[in-house]
């Protein structure tokens, strides 16, 4: 493994940690809009929909509260793509680390 790319990854880690620190709130799931009526489309109220702890819930939204959870919903999503990158390049340092300790023997 060269040097380089063994800093590289690290700094790619570390940029990832600091995007990590500076999300906000976040929760998971899923915000739609539904109607008592569908067919005339009223009585028209939000639904949140997520699975936590293996349990699937649902929750009414107020419509003062939506834009303030969409941005919740955002974070987390965001927050999702950061951890999977962040575990692709560990994994990625991880294996040249063990090919570098092979080659040195």
């Amino acid at each position: 493994m060269s040097k380089k790319k063994n800093d590289s990854l690290e700094q790619q880690i570390e940029a990832l940690k600091g995007e990590l620190m500076a999300i906000g709130p976040m929760r998971p799931g899923t915000l739609t809009k539904q109607y008592k009526d569908r067919k005339k489309q009223t009585g028209g109220y939000h639904q949140l929909s997520y699975t936590h702890k293996m349990k699937s819930r649902t929750e009414y939204v107020r419509a003062e509260h939506v834009s303030r959870l969409s941005a919740e919903i955002e974070h987390y999503k965001r927050w999702r793509q950061l951890m999977k990158r962040w575990v692709d390049l560990s994994i990625e340092l991880s294996r040249e680390n063990i090919e570098a300790l092979k080659k040195s023997r």
